[in-house]
């Protein structure tokens, strides 16, 4: 198998990864941490996929998408932090001023899982900051150890995979996912 990681400008190839079954169902379409929490729960059902639609027409793109063939098989969020609800969070710290982009969603299509395609879109999203002049990228995974993770909750990846892509430590946090703690994780770019 060979992945390819490219920016998602495709529509429904990222609501191949992230859509629901249903076109009225609420999911979060990667947009809890992107926007707004009043935007955020004001879009209801197909609201919520034409606003994940016109960021995919925007530039940037809001991730990339990781391909095997033309098959989309996985999706990370990546942008700068100052577009997300992360240059506001009170649990995650900011540790200066630097433009910092956040990498915050890392997602793998069932049946596609436990094939390497995380640590590729957690390598294109490194990419993908950098081509769009980003000084440095954060995460913000679960510092889980060896203990097991409920996949719903595993969006937000795991210590180990970006230690594995070249991001060390920078900081605890308070926030705590699945019981959980994050912690922030930075790679420099420059």
């Amino acid at each position: 198998m060979s992945i390819e990681v490219r920016p998602a400008t495709d529509f429904e190839d990222v609501r191949a990864v992230l859509g629901p079954k249903s076109p009225t169902a609420n999911v979060c379409w990667c947009l809890s941490y992107r926007i707004p929490s009043k935007l955020n729960n004001e879009l209801r059902g197909p609201a919520r996929g034409a606003y994940v639609a016109e960021l995919c027409r925007a530039d940037p793109p809001p991730g990339v998408l990781a391909y095997d063939g033309d098959e989309p098989v996985g999706w990370a969020a990546v942008a700068p932090r100052a577009e997300t609800s992360f240059a506001r969070n009170r649990k995650i710290p900011h540790l200066d001023d630097l433009p910092v982009w956040s990498l915050w969603c890392v997602r793998v299509r069932p049946g596609h899982r436990k094939q390497g395609i995380s640590h590729a879109l957690i390598a294109g999203a490194v990419d993908f900051a950098r081509a769009h002049g980003a000084p440095v990228i954060e995460a913000y995974p679960l510092d889980n150890g060896d203990a097991r993770v409920d996949l719903t909750m595993a969006y937000a990846g795991l210590r180990k995979n970006f230690e594995r892509a070249g991001f060390t430590w920078a900081a605890a946090t308070t926030s705590v996912l699945a019981g959980h703690p994050r912690v922030l994780m930075r790679r420099d770019l420059r």
